[in-house]
């Protein structure tokens, strides 16, 4: 998986872009990008502070730090990183920082959209003898079941998802705890924010959640390079890597919290103003789909918030 998605030839570092293959809450709307800016005034505002940083990490492009800096607050001195293994994209605000690693010291909004999803993952399997075992697979897909899952993995397993009868599957997510807590870690203050595909330990899927997505399709999760490699995340143990101060709540609540609704607009706007009218349906449908059940509306929002001194420079 490692690889597939990062070598030399892996997917994440095609010229295309994820957003070639698949579509975010990010490439759906601009109110997404909208609400992530007041939620970054929201943590200028806790800090006491009109400089600090936003940390887009798993930046893709670079689509959500430069639509942030956009919508971004007169006033607010925002220092905007965006973390991603990808050469830095043309034509990319110079204002943005660009990384491959999580900048350490930093106050201000760590934002990780999509990114705990595509960080590897082993896969265990229960073999018809009742042991957990790895699965291995090559490049052409074909899987076998390996060597004994022991160890840290094993007890990772024990607590956050336990496997038991044959044929049983789940992704090890501990790689995925170390990289979240890292990254809560890397802030002095502020607030850290993972947004994925999750699910916790009352309501794993007993057969696992890896799959690959090419071109707006799903496809089978062969790691060639070709097609995104991606598990849904084991959201509990995440925050609990992370330490204290966290939170779980559904995008849709998290986007109505920052103001994104989904609602019409009267229709006597219509007749008072034809173009705000159709301008603010259009603003409907696209909150519609960023607070949908049953798609983007489901993602869960992981937020930690990480004390610190109030004032002081980004």
């Amino acid at each position: 998986m490692e690889q597939a998605l990062y070598g030399p030839e892996g997917f994440f570092l095609r010229p295309e872009g994820p957003a070639g293959h698949f579509r975010t809450s990010v490439h759906a709307s601009p109110l997404f990008a909208g609400a992530v800016a007041r939620l970054l005034a929201g943590v200028a505002e806790e800090l006491g502070t009109d400089e600090l940083a936003f940390v887009d990490v798993g930046a893709g492009r670079g689509e959500l730090v430069a639509g942030v800096l956009a919508a971004a607050p007169a006033g607010l001195s925002v220092r905007a990183y965006g973390v991603e293994r990808a050469a830095r994209p043309e034509g990319l605000d110079p204002r943005v920082e660009w990384t491959d690693r999580v900048p350490e010291g930093v106050r201000g909004l760590l934002f990780a959209n999509e990114w705990l999803d595509n960080v590897p993952v082993d896969v265990a399997s229960v073999d018809e003898a009742g042991t957990v075992r790895y699965v291995e697979v090559r490049a052409d897909g074909t899987e076998r079941l390996r060597g004994v899952v022991e160890g840290p993995d094993a007890e990772w397993l024990e607590r956050w998802w336990p496997l038991r009868e044959p044929g049983e599957r789940a992704e090890i997510g501990r790689a995925r705890d170390e990289a979240w807590a890292a990254a809560v870690g890397a802030l002095a203050a502020g607030t850290a924010v993972a947004v994925d595909y999750a699910h916790v330990r009352e309501s794993r899927p007993p057969f696992g959640t890896l799959t690959g997505f090419r071109a707006g399709r799903e496809v089978e999760p062969v790691p060639d390079g070709s097609c995104d490699l991606t598990a849904h995340v084991a959201m509990d143990a995440v925050a609990s890597a992370g330490g204290e101060g966290w939170e779980l709540v559904t995008q849709r609540e998290a986007l109505r919290g920052l103001g994104v609704s989904g609602g019409r607009p009267p229709l006597s706007l219509a007749s008072s103003d034809p173009g705000a009218y159709v301008r603010a349906l259009a603003a409907a449908g696209e909150a519609a789909e960023l607070t949908a059940r049953g798609g983007l509306g489901d993602f869960v929002w992981l937020t930690h918030r990480v004390p610190g001194p109030r004032g002081g420079r980004a």
